[in-house]
């Protein structure tokens, strides 16, 4: 039937994560790619061995394709790879999943008009260093959106890289809205250091699991763009990581600005942030409004879950404006540990607070009993309030990318 009709643009569309080809449907597929000067838009979420067969066929120029999502269903240690000579030079949208890094190829070089590019879980053994992404990058001057995730990366391969770079590129994206990256905070650095983007409305950060971090090129950046700023902060603990979602707003229904970091245990979880927002704390004066919200920790043991009270204190010692802090049942004998007095000055931690909103029964807790009444002695009062679900909607369920997958928390 395809190869009498007439010439009209051509879509390529299989979306079956769970199953091969049959033959009949890589006939047809294979007919149609042989079509290169039709084929208008690709998208094929199939097993890695059947799309492998199907790129191999893309060895030629498609002069129309403006649409290209290649998502294999898998988190195995997948290297899908495009022909050298694959070239789409009306690319708008380019979307690829555990391929070898496209940076420096044909396929990119060419497509100069790209509005959307998504490079996620890019093999570790291509070794896409931050001065080739952001030689690729200067080039796009349409790039509205950009994600890039790696599968692993080592940070001392790219601090030793860098070491070895003295010019590196600087770029420019003036027409980029929305930024995603999965990865180490060694090559955000190296990114953010050398990029600008002046309408940039969205960040997404998610970080591999480190024992230490320092991003204060990261600070400098969201200081810069204007569109980042924060004035409600949500945490979510859960039991593959700790997400962190910064709203412009108090009444805003979506994120700008979202940080992960992907560790088990919740004194890990903690002290990574505590890390993270120590250097970021110079963006948050205008935070009114924190929330600290828990899942279940599965896999935790009870050493695990029981946190440094120092840490505590380090991570909400970046929030000196909060007046409002909103506190899930499984956190709240961390908190009033954290946030008791002891002796200490009384405006060491959070010295505006003025609402504390937790779960039922909360008030006849003695270590918050004493809280309050510290708070009382010190001048700075705290009203209680007690609510079924203190941080937001307990059956809302998260959605977000991670550098391993979309995980799903309820």
């Amino acid at each position: 039937m395809l190869a009498h009709s007439p010439p009209l643009p051509l879509i390529i569309y299989h979306d079956d994560k769970n199953h091969g080809l049959t033959s009949e449907d890589e006939e047809r597929i294979m007919f149609a790619l042989q079509r290169r000067d039709r084929v208008r838009r690709i998208y094929l979420t199939k097993p890695v061995p059947c799309l492998q067969k199907l790129i191999t066929a893309m060895d030629d120029q498609f002069p129309m394709l403006e649409y290209l999502y290649i998502a294999p269903p898998t988190r195995h240690n997948a290297r899908l790879v495009f022909p050298s000579t694959f070239e789409a030079p009306q690319l708008r949208t380019l979307v690829l999943h555990h391929f070898s890094s496209q940076i420096g190829s044909p396929l990119l070089t060419s497509a100069v008009s790209l509005v959307r590019l998504s490079l996620r879980w890019v093999h570790p053994s291509t070794n896409l260093y931050p001065n080739h992404l952001l030689q690729a990058l200067s080039l796009l001057h349409q790039l509205q959106d950009l994600a890039i995730s790696f599968s692993a990366v080592p940070n001392r391969e790219i601090v030793r890289h860098m070491l070895h770079m003295p010019n590196i590129t600087h770029t420019t994206l003036p027409n980029l809205l929305s930024f995603g990256f999965g990865g180490v905070d060694a090559y955000l650095e190296a990114l953010l250091s050398h990029m600008k983007t002046p309408l940039l409305e969205t960040l997404s950060v998610s970080f591999f699991n480190q024992l230490s971090f320092s991003v204060p090129h990261l600070r400098q950046f969201v200081m810069t763009t204007e569109n980042l700023r924060s004035s409600r902060i949500e945490f979510l603990f859960y039991h593959k990581g700790v997400a962190v979602f910064m709203y412009p707003s108090l009444s805003a229904p979506s994120p700008t600005l979202y940080l992960r970091v992907g560790c088990d245990h919740l004194d890990w979880q903690v002290s990574s942030m505590a890390q993270i927002f120590s250097d970021l704390s110079p963006l948050f004066s205008a935070v009114v409004d924190l929330t600290l919200d828990h899942r279940s920790h599965t896999l935790s043991s009870e050493w695990h879950n029981q946190t440094d009270r120092s840490q505590w204190r380090k991570l909400l010692g970046s929030f000196r404006n909060v007046q409002t802090l909103r506190v899930r049942g499984g956190l709240v004998g961390e908190l009033s540990c954290c946030l008791a007095l002891d002796g200490e000055p009384p405006l060491e931690i959070l010295p505006e607070l003025k609402i504390l909103v937790c779960p039922m029964g909360s008030r006849d807790d003695k270590t918050f009993a004493t809280l309050v009444h510290d708070r009382e002695v010190a001048g700075l009062p705290i009203e209680v309030i007690e609510d079924l679900s203190p941080a937001g909607d307990a059956a809302a369920a998260y959605k977000f990318e991670t550098p391993t997958g979309v995980d799903y928390i309820i």
